[in-house]
């Protein structure tokens, strides 16, 4: 048997049309028609991210664009040219068959590891010490997936592999998207959204030597010499982070993949900023990217994303590149985009998953231009966490005279502290708290630049109902004996007082 998948025509990238229809299609065709599709859809936001990162570093190597007039003559054509891309793709045909005899598509063999269950490479499924996420099959049941299925977990693991230990010699690192949020500003259809990603990050960011720079499958050996740092932006967007071997099955006439060999390949240097990630500075670990995590939606640190000019701050450079062409006249700055974020929380060190997410934001141009927008953005962020804390400091009195009602006393005794925390953790009035605000803050973004102080005043009114409903959801279920009431009324008495501070009436 000698199997064969041509990446560049079959049907793999799973695309969403303009009237909301799912359709796969090719490397070359979702290139060809992404001005009359909508977006990349794929089963994961890893596989959604690293489809776009599979096709941008295309892009770059067939259009560049090296400068913005460049840029911009591709803007207005409002489409990809297909002469272009056919020349180039044509020419490295063979380096996009998946599973080709020689070069298989960002494939490598390794003659010290045997096949194992292709389960290992896929976040989704259970293998090891992983939940299972999205999935129910066991690591004993294994996985059959289909040539399309395994073309997009190779390139999800490329981008998103995680590090850790398999036996005494295989020492994996984590890939280059394996931690922190990607962020990808969206357009209307997929051409515009790979259009303003376009970007050139400054060389000394990425390239290590750009004469040598080009993609993986352009390489005679992608992975000699070993190095740390990539030649340029486009070997970085396809380090080869593992030397993996896709083994193809024949079964009644079609091809299934159940086993693959992995290997640790090409190690990146620590201090290699990605353009998509948002960093903000640690005065003793330097610059750190932004992450999601189980307690904090990432709409609380939204504002930070447009600090531009700040010193404590480096935001996706999109937004950089959006803010150059809203000066130069390609946008109107009257206009609202969005951004979309995607990523996983890992535990630090280890090859574990705790979630995925994929979060969509509106981005009215406007606050890439004028500081005034973004100081007005954080002023509200910081009195939604005022709030919070004066929510916080009430429910725990509550719950403090709840377990000791002499506990005000000067002598009282105070509650045990393990229960005092089992019982806030119980009425989790944060989580409702935050949850109820998310769709009124993307509400606020949107009416911010249209007129600053109405929409501040309507965020100050959403924030007092949604702090006194969150306590009333505790205190209206309590008991009215006379412990209670008078913890309710102390409790109330704190929170109007710290509310008025914080969100003073105008």
């Amino acid at each position: 048997m000698n199997p064969s998948f041509d990446l560049l025509r079959s049907p793999w990238i799973p695309c969403l049309r303009t009237d909301g229809t799912l359709v796969e299609l090719g490397l070359r065709d979702a290139l060809v028609q992404a001005h009359e599709l909508r977006e990349i859809h794929g089963e994961s936001p890893l596989v959604t991210a690293a489809l776009h990162r599979l096709l941008l570093a295309v892009l770059h190597r067939v259009f560049g664009p090296d400068s913005l007039g460049e840029w911009g003559r591709l803007w207005e054509a409002g489409r990809w040219d297909t002469a272009r891309l056919d020349d180039y793709l044509d020419r490295w045909r063979d380096r996009f068959d998946l599973f080709h005899p020689e070069r298989p598509f960002y494939q490598a063999p390794d003659e010290r590891v045997k096949p194992k269950p292709l389960n290992r490479l896929i976040h989704e499924v259970a293998s090891g010490n992983n939940p299972t996420l999205f999935d129910h099959h066991t690591e004993v049941e294994g996985i059959a997936l289909s040539p399309a299925q395994a073309a997009r977990v190779l390139v999800t693991v490329q981008a998103f592999g995680l590090c850790g230990t398999k036996g005494p010699t295989m020492q994996f690192t984590d890939a280059p998207w394996a931690r922190g949020v990607i962020f990808l500003v969206q357009g209307r259809t997929l051409f515009e959204t790979l259009a303003l990603n376009l970007i050139r990050p400054p060389r000394d960011m990425i390239g290590d030597d750009p004469s040598k720079d080009r993609p993986a499958w352009e390489m005679e050996d992608p992975f000699t010499p070993d190095r740390a740092k990539p030649y340029g932006y486009l070997d970085y967007l396809t380090w080869q982070n593992r030397r993996i071997l896709l083994l193809p099955e024949g079964t009644g006439g079609d091809i299934i993949v159940r086993k693959a060999t992995m290997a640790p390949a090409l190690r990146l240097a620590p201090g290699v900023l990605d353009p998509m990630k948002h960093y903000f500075q640690d005065k003793k670990r330097g610059p750190l990217p932004l992450l999601f995590t189980a307690e904090r939606a990432l709409w609380r640190d939204s504002a930070a994303l447009f600090q531009l000019r700040s010193e404590g701050y480096r935001p996706p450079l999109a937004f950089y590149w959006l803010a150059t062409l809203i000066e130069e006249g390609y946008l109107d700055p009257s206009q609202t985009r969005r951004y979309l974020a995607m990523g996983m929380s890992s535990v630090p060190g280890q090859a574990k998953v705790h979630f995925y997410r994929s979060e969509r934001m509106p981005l009215p141009l406007r606050y890439l231009r004028e500081p005034a927008l973004v100081e007005g953005l954080s002023e509200a962020l910081e009195m939604a966490e005022g709030a919070s804390r004066q929510l916080w400091g009430a429910v725990r009195t509550l719950a403090t005279l709840l377990l000791s009602p002499e506990a005000d006393a000067q002598e009282g005794r105070q509650p045990d502290r393990t229960e005092l925390d089992r019982l806030m953790n119980q009425w989790a009035v944060d989580r409702f708290y935050w949850s109820r605000l998310e769709l009124p803050f993307r509400t606020l973004v949107e009416s911010l630049p249209k007129e600053k102080e109405g929409a501040l005043e309507v965020w100050r009114q959403v924030l007092r109902q949604t702090a006194w409903r969150a306590f009333g959801r505790v205190a209206d279920g309590l008991s009215h004996d006379p412990r209670a009431l008078k913890a309710t009324v102390r409790a109330r008495g704190k929170l109007a007082a710290g509310l008025l501070k914080v969100l003073p009436e105008s």
